[in-house]
């Protein structure tokens, strides 16, 4: 459905329950994060609910967009705020200040970006008339949006701003010199639908009857606003994950049922908008000396038993986790609801999350090893997914003849198969059309415990890392596509509650 989909089957999911009586509800509508591709430890739970590496017992993301909006809804008229799992926006107003979603139409926050942060965002195209650049908090119009634009569109649109000056409406994208240190463009995070708008896309999905393709809720719906929306960008896929032939025409559909909606936006001119939906953001913010860490404060060691023994240095995230005495940790990377024994030392800038390490074994520098239990007849197994920490997920070709394309862990992925003993054809790919990627193929062994299903999954790393032969037949193999399918999250809950108990129990010990 995509997030737009989503967001419609919500809307009809709350009239049902509640007939009438929403029409006066203010609803808050995160879209907990889909596939997770690029940030596959959230795959399985949804991004909303990753934890961070601070609070007793940690907090998860939920708790944290909770807090950041608690102020919104004694200033909100009935409606709905929309919002993303993976991101985090920290902002500042003055005390006489308030953000208010009152207005007929959408409303949007706003947030100073360099325009390279732009290009994988949304940006408003401000109207210069009601908006000055200066001041915390600025109530202005947007005269159009742009979804994910290159920065040659936004200087020719007049989305380019030097900070604290109103913006220019210029054709010629020209821009004083002076200014170049502090040029921004105005970001999306959050956005309101006031309840008279949600009735109408509801009515409108009801129409639909099934929907057939992926909605994006940002660049479906915002592009469609503001009064220089022009409908070109319907015809632009080049973002989707999924291109359907529906799209196009639902598009077109939205655009006019849209079309003349205001879009107005707040501007919050202190605030700083964080993503953490890659494996690249999550570790840079939770382990570098990053400004979010600061801001929030962020732990290196989060509710978790880590004894004086374990070796490391600073620059990590250990979050509900019990390391025993003797592990070492480099530095740069993140263990998560783990369990890593005495005689496991963990290489730099790496990802550990659900697995129980309890081998003599090296996990190598820049790995991301992730486990999930999975039933596929009715007991319980494991299998964990191991990937370079920069191994595109996304990634996928149409032929079988392409696959050289595909990278895993700095090797070509028919070099990979090759030291495994798995043969290159069809059946190696779970999908059914033909994308042929990292997340489709079906390389990872099932196994009957949590830390065989780690060992077995290193050994084929370390295989590609030292170029040594690793026979994977003989096991079942999954896809990680195929991991979700048979996901079984009482399984993970369970093991993480274990970690949790452990926790608790050492530190009332520690306490007497």
């Amino acid at each position: 459905l995509g997030n737009g989909g989503s967001t419609l089957h919500a809307l009809r999911c709350l009239e049902e329950q509640y007939g009438d009586q929403w029409t006066s509800f203010t609803v808050l509508l995160i879209h907990s994060g889909g596939y997770s591709q690029r940030l596959p430890n959230a795959s399985a739970l949804g991004k909303i609910f990753t934890a961070l590496p601070f609070g007793d017992p940690v907090y998860q993301m939920l708790e944290l967009k909770l807090a950041m909006y608690i102020d919104f809804p004694r200033h909100m008229k009935p409606g709905v705020l929309i919002t993303c799992s993976d991101d985090i926006e920290l902002y500042s107003t003055a005390a006489t200040e308030t953000i208010t979603f009152d207005r007929p139409g959408f409303t949007a926050l706003a947030h100073p970006s360099d325009l390279a942060v732009g290009t994988t965002h949304g940006v408003f195209v401000l109207d210069p008339s009601s908006f000055s650049g200066k001041g915390g908090l600025e109530y202005g119009s947007c005269y159009r949006f742009l979804h994910k634009p290159d920065v040659e569109t936004m200087r020719q649109s007049g989305a380019v701003c030097v900070r604290g000056h109103r913006p220019q409406l210029s054709s010629s994208g020209s821009h004083s010199d002076s200014g170049m240190a502090s040029e921004c463009v105005y970001t999306d995070s959050v956005f309101y639908i006031d309840h008279s708008t949600a009735k109408q896309l509801l009515m409108f999905y009801k129409q639909m009857g099934t929907l057939c393709c992926e909605i994006d809720a940002y660049g479906d719906f915002l592009q469609a606003l503001g009064p220089g929306a022009t409908p070109d960008y319907t015809k632009n896929t080049s973002n989707v994950s999924k291109e359907d032939s529906g799209l196009v025409q639902v598009r077109q559909q939205l655009y006019s049922l849209l079309q003349g909606t205001a879009l107005n936006v707040i501007v919050l001119n202190n605030s700083q908008f964080y993503h953490i939906g890659t494996t690249q953001e999550y570790l840079f913010h939770f382990t570098a000396e990053s400004e979010l860490r600061f801001e929030l404060g962020l732990q290196p060691v989060a509710f978790s038993i880590f004894p004086d023994t374990a070796k490391t240095l600073d620059q990590l995230s250990i979050i509900q986790s019990v390391l025993e005495p003797g592990c070492v940790i480099g530095p740069g990377s993140i263990i998560e609801y783990s369990r890593i024994g005495p005689e496991v030392s963990v290489g730099k800038g790496s990802i550990v999350s659900g697995s129980y390490v309890n081998a003599s074994v090296d996990i190598p520098s820049n790995c991301f090893l992730s486990s999930v239990s999975v039933k596929i007849t009715d007991r319980v197994e494991y299998v964990t997914m191991a990937f370079g920490v920069g191994d595109d997920l996304k990634k996928s070709v149409k032929l079988l003849s392409d696959i050289h394309c595909l990278r895993f862990f700095g090797a070509s992925l028919p070099e990979c198969l090759d030291l495994w003993s798995i043969e290159a054809s069809d059946q190696l790919f779970s999908s059914e059309d033909t994308r042929l990627g990292l997340w489709t193929a079906r390389i990872f062994p099932v196994c009957s415990t949590l830390s065989e299903s780690v060992r077995i999954s290193l050994n084929m790393l370390n295989s590609v890392q030292h170029k040594t032969a690793f026979k994977l037949s003989g096991f079942q193999l999954l896809s990680v596509e195929e991991m979700l399918t048979y996901k079984d999250v009482e399984d993970m809950l369970e093991f993480r509650k274990q970690i949790y108990d452990e926790i608790c129990l050492q530190r009332q010990k520690e306490k007497s």
